[in-house]
């Protein structure tokens, strides 16, 4: 754990905010010249998975692990109901259980070890086929364990309470009940053998396609041919010109694979709407809430509350920025630019490791020294790299192992908060590996929450210390946008896919179709200040979301909301919440959300309980409203 800041002069974000008063050039900071300044990127240390793609280690757990698999099926397969021998055989049951987890983990294992090498450099031919070749191979093994959650599906309910109840069965109670929930849905075993078979070249092969070309897709930007995270980056510059022409780099390369980008769309709703019919879901998003282990209810009241709220938060905040740059509206390429008085120095890796790491610990210092271990154990991917994925993520890997965080770092604040978020994921998934491989995996929505609130309390430990009102305010509008990208944004997302896929039921959608939707839903969550320019209308095609995890936008705004309530009562609460909180996120995938958030008097299907989170944003934009106000009354 690092120690406190003793005072907000020694913080690199107020160095940086103080030079925007004149100092530093506009957009210096963003530029590739920039990278020195960001110190020493670490880059990944994977050989705590394996030691490369050639590892003895790593062909002695294939074998091993399709041995075990052969085993299992000799073993177990038809056999799992003699097992409970009229109810009294829980202990064989348990045995099974601890050899299907085991096996689940040492293939965690090596799929983990393939992606991530994968997602390091998706343009590299030889990683390609390795992970490719390792997908294959995981599959076919895998394929092979598909009867064993199929078969516990078809046990007598009151034998198998009996069971649990009366053996170390018990222990996976919370994984079996989840279990249980998918048995309306399940197939017959050769049906199911052949969905997961046919993954790796149906889902699986339309996600690689677009991974690839995503990555290889190229900008040309100021005579300079950039991928898709330093164009999206000058999104976020000073220079107005700069964001337009980055702005038209991207609708230019998207309108020219958007027929591409069209045909991966329309096969990957309809792929997922025959599965949905198969199976026997209505809606189109019903099997992400089974997923999630959320109540449609409760997703549809997160989305009226939202959507009833756009004029009071989103349509609000931006009419109030155009004013602040002078304009009338902004143009969509001006809807993430930064104000004058915000940061536009690079802030080096060294600077966004102690700001993390320091609000960490404020909170509790055992979280601050989990996320410590990311930093000076590899297990950290910084630099922006050619063929690097873009974007951040926490891969969870296996209990038997640990996370491993991807980020495209660049200096800017935004990229801090970015590490913040990702070392809550990371600081989550090393607290839930206690539960084991089975139950370790947290539902979407909730696996959102301590990413987000590792971003609050980074924001939260850096606004209590802003000096004066500007950097207040320059503050508190990048943490208002943040939000408003995460839950207005997502919100919209999910409006944006539900169109899609409803529509996809009745027939392919055009290119200009999926257009249409996209601005439809843009122009009724961003309103009336913001100008969406020609161009804009393609710019659905580089969600990643979309494709590889269909719905899964709402849990960023289901995180958001949770949170701000969530810290509300830790403002309030005793010494004792941090404790809670961390053995909440202990829990992993063990417990529903109500039983979650009871020790903090927080109920997600209260109808009220969205309306809160969503007044801490309405607080922040009331906030700048009246610092706007005062300082137009000086004048």
């Amino acid at each position: 754990m690092l120690p406190k800041l003793r005072n907000w002069s020694e913080h690199p974000l107020y160095a940086a905010i103080a030079s925007a008063k004149g100092k530093a050039k506009p957009g210096a900071a963003a530029e590739p010249g920039g990278k020195a300044k960001l110190g020493s990127l670490p880059e990944w240390n994977l050989t705590d998975l394996y030691q490369g793609p050639e590892s003895p280690k790593l062909k002695a757990d294939l074998e091993t692990s399709e041995r075990a698999a052969d085993a299992m099926q000799e073993r177990y397969a038809g056999k799992l109901a003699a097992l409970l021998d009229g109810g009294k055989g829980g202990a064989s049951l348990a045995q099974a259980v601890r050899e299907f987890e085991a096996l689940n983990d040492m293939l965690g294992r090596i799929v983990s070890y393939a992606s991530l090498l994968y997602a390091a450099d998706t343009s590299d031919p030889k990683r390609q086929k390795f992970f490719g070749d390792i997908q294959e191979k995981i599959t076919a093994i895998s394929s092979k364990l598909l009867f064993f959650p199929l078969e516990l599906n078809r046990l007598d309910d009151a034998m198998l309470e009996t069971a649990i109840a009366n053996s170390k069965l018990s222990h996976y109670r919370p994984w079996l009940e989840d279990l249980r929930k998918e048995k309306p849905y399940q197939l017959e075993d050769k049906l199911e053998q052949l969905f997961h078979e046919k993954a790796v070249t149906a889902r699986g092969a339309w996600d690689r396609l677009f991974n690839e070309t995503m990555t290889a897709l190229r900008f040309e930007v100021d005579g300079e041919k950039l991928s898709l995270e330093p164009t999206l980056n000058r999104l976020l510059d000073q220079d107005g010109d700069k964001r337009r022409r980055a702005s038209e780099a991207l609708a230019k390369v998207f309108k020219e694979n958007v027929r591409l980008f069209t045909l991966i769309t329309n096969t990957l709703s309809k792929d997922k709407e025959i599965s949905d019919r198969w199976r026997g879901f209505v809606d189109v998003a019903d099997s992400r809430h089974l997923a999630n282990r959320v109540e449609k209810e409760v997703v549809d009241a997160l989305v009226a509350a939202v959507r009833e709220a756009y004029p009071r938060i989103s349509h609000r905040y931006y009419a109030m920025k155009a004013r602040w740059l002078g304009k009338t509206k902004l143009e969509h390429w001006d809807r993430n630019a930064p104000l004058p008085e915000e940061p536009k120095q690079v802030i080096g890796w060294d600077d966004a490791r102690q700001t993390v790491l320091t609000a960490y610990g404020d909170f509790s210092p055992r979280m601050a020294d989990i996320a410590g271990e990311f930093f000076a154990k590899g297990w950290i991917d910084a630099p922006v790299r050619e063929g690097k994925s873009p974007g951040a993520f926490s891969h969870p890997t296996v209990p038997s192992a640990h996370p491993y965080i991807l980020l495209n770092y660049q200096g800017k604040p935004r990229d801090v908060m970015t590490l913040a978020h990702e070392l809550g994921h990371g600081v989550h998934q090393v607290l839930a590996n206690v539960q084991g491989p089975l139950m370790a995996p947290t539902p979407l929505t909730l696996a959102e929450t301590a990413s987000v609130f590792g971003e609050m309390l980074t924001f939260r430990a850096l606004l209590d210390q802003a000096p004066s009102p500007r950097e207040r305010r320059a503050l508190l509008a990048s943490k208002v946008e943040d939000m408003i990208n995460t839950v207005v944004r997502q919100i919209a997302f999910y409006n944006f896919e539900r169109q899609v896929h409803t529509e996809r039921r009745e027939g392919e959608l055009t290119s200009e179709r999926l257009g249409e939707i996209w601005l439809d839903v843009q122009r009724e969550s961003l309103g009336p200040a913001i100008e969406l320019r020609p161009g804009y209308e393609t710019f659905w095609c580089y969600i990643p979301h979309f494709i590889h995890a269909p719905f899964y936008v709402y849990a960023y705004a289901f995180g958001d909301c949770l949170v701000n309530s969530l810290y509300a009562v830790y403002e309030k609460a005793d010494k004792g919440f941090a404790e809670r909180y961390l053995d909440m996120l202990a829990a992993g995938g063990t417990k529903h959300h109500k039983e979650l958030l009871a020790p903090f008097g927080l109920d997600a299907s209260d109808p009220n309980f969205w309306s809160m989170g969503l007044k801490v944003i309405e607080g922040m934009i009331d906030e700048l409203e009246t610092m706007d106000k005062k300082a137009i009354a000086k004048r």
